[in-house]
């Protein structure tokens, strides 16, 4: 059995057409060394140490840098980096990583096993937003020698998961500039450290990274650029006139307002595409503080879901490029299951339910009035006000509270100072990497993307471990398929909008977006035309 399926064409979600000028980018030209590209993000995600944090923004910026022990070659498999093979135990608890031999960190020492094992135990298990719930039943990495690292698990590790986690969640980091010291302080995490292709340079908040050629890297002759320029550029706006001025050369992470990706899509000096991102899947989210008495009835929670026309805004406002999410995984998954409960827009069901629940219509018609906080990037805004305008017609009066992402995290991860929430949740190759985060009770409060929204049920948390487990992938498509019923049945979070990541990249580069999860890698093989 397959468990990813990535769509292999320009526009994968349907609706408005993103013509795609591939034929130069995609021609076998020889590589050109030297040159710099510049590329535009909206969000400066302050921190650049993927080992102790899984974000796309995050590993866009660092995975240049920063390495994993595995990540995905162009056909969405499990392609080797800082390890060269692996091998496990029939039982699923021990896996052995042969490493590459003649890395170095870019200040010169030599990486090893005890870097990898360091990372993992102390890194990943215990502090990495993701990596607490993956890697919760790993209980030792042996190092036999420099080149073998030994993952001992007490309950079964499936390969595959292992693989899959390993692109997002095994970023390593050097033991001797963090043993002894507070992780999430350490200078490192801003100025990092790695044995990528690329070196860190400077980091400006709220307007740029720069990295550089690392002269000694492992694989020769690489990378061919010599330097890249991450731009913060937050105005959509703003955005688009840099992209068409030639000022950047590249925007990711559907950075630039819906009309001007189509436009920019009809020009033949731009490629706009979904390809290289496939596995960067994103979901917009409607979260509940089940803390709150109202908000703990599941018939509120259902009401909200009837409400809200996902098909409408998808149309209307995303162009297309989108489509109503079912359970929490995309579509493209192959934990997706089609025939899942749904909540079709319904308000006159969305009222019915706030009745029987018991929040009936009172003085000015309101029904409930509660508050609904967000970042402050155009989706999540945008999101946000539609949410605000579809709950006013069933009674609901919902204000919105905007921040930045440090504000963000503050105060829903950390204060859960908030009543709903439009979080943006990512889907990293398989369930257990990202979207069950979201569900399993018992996150340390204040971890990051996480289940912090006071929910909690021992059959959720079993159906998760469970599948987590399961060997066979065949019981583990069944337990997904229970969990993802259970998810729909009890709402503890919806998933109303599946997207998946759009690129404006200028038709002079080569080799971009040549593997699902492009914006996070190494970039090694990026190369300029003349």
């Amino acid at each position: 059995m397959t468990e990813l399926r990535f769509p292999r064409r320009a526009a994968l979600l349907g609706g408005a057409a993103l013509a795609y000028h591939g034929g130069a980018a995609e021609a076998q030209d020889t590589p050109r060394r030297g040159g710099t590209v510049t590329v535009q993000v909206a969000t400066d995600p302050r921190f650049l140490m993927p080992a102790l944090r899984g974000n796309f923004s995050i590993t866009n910026l660092a995975a240049k840098v920063v390495e994993p022990l595995v990540d995905l070659d162009s056909e969405g498999q499990p392609q080797g980096r800082l390890a060269t093979s692996w091998e496990g135990t029939p039982d699923g608890l021990a896996i052995t990583f042969r490493l590459r031999d003649g890395v170095k960190w870019h200040d010169g020492r030599p990486f090893t096993s005890a870097d990898v094992q360091f990372s993992a135990m102390e890194m990943w298990r215990r502090v990495q937003n993701y990596g607490t719930i993956v890697f919760r039943n790993l209980v030792a990495v042996d190092t036999p020698d420099p080149l073998t690292a030994i993952f001992r698990f007490s309950k079964p590790m499936p390969l595959r998961l292992m693989l899959y986690a390993g692109t997002e969640l095994s970023y390593v980091a050097p033991r001797h500039l963090y043993e002894g010291t507070d992780f999430l302080a350490n200078p490192v995490n801003m100025a990092p450290i790695g044995t990528g292709p690329f070196r860190f340079v400077n980091y400006t908040a709220g307007q740029h990274v720069i990295v550089e050629r690392n002269p000694d890297y492992w694989d020769a002759g690489k990378p061919y650029l010599d330097r890249i320029i991450t731009r913060f550029i937050a105005d959509p706006a703003a955005a688009a006139a840099a992209v068409e001025s030639g000022a950047v050369d590249m925007s990711i992470f559907s950075s630039l307002p819906r009309t001007d990706l189509v436009r920019l899509g009809r020009e033949a000096r731009f490629r706009v595409s979904q390809k290289g991102n496939e596995a960067n899947s994103i979901g917009n989210t409607l979260c509940f503080n089940h803390r709150k008495p109202e908000l703990q009835d599941v018939r509120v929670r259902r009401a909200f879901a009837h409400a809200i026309d996902v098909n409408f805004y998808v149309r209307s406002f995303l162009l297309g490029l989108g489509r109503r999410g079912l359970g929490l995984q995309p579509s493209f998954s192959a934990f997706y299951f089609p025939d899942l409960t749904d909540y079709p827009f319904d308000p006159r069901r969305a009222e019915a339910l706030l009745d029987e629940a018991g929040f009936r219509r009172g003085q000015g018609g309101i029904r409930l009035t509660l508050r609904m906080t967000s970042t402050n990037g155009d989706d999540a805004v945008r999101f946000a006000t539609f949410v605000q305008q579809s709950l006013a017609r069933i009674g609901v009066r919902l204000s919105i509270t905007t921040y930045d992402s440090a504000g963000y995290l503050a105060n829903v991860m950390r204060d859960w100072n908030f009543d709903l929430t439009g979080e943006t949740i990512g889907f990293r190759n398989d369930p257990q990497i990202s979207t069950t985060v979201f569900l399993r009770s018992g996150q340390p409060r204040g971890v990051p993307w996480s289940n912090q929204w006071g929910w909690e049920s021992a059959p959720m948390d079993a159906l998760i471990d469970g599948a987590a487990e399961a060997v066979d992938p065949d019981r583990r498509r069944a337990l997904y398929r229970e969990l993802g019923e259970m998810v729909m049945q009890e709402l503890p979070m919806w998933l109303a909008i599946e997207q998946v990541y759009t690129s404006v990249t200028a038709v002079k580069l080569r080799n971009d977006h040549n593997n699902p999860r492009w914006t996070g890698s190494h970039w090694s093989d990026l190369w300029i035309a003349a």
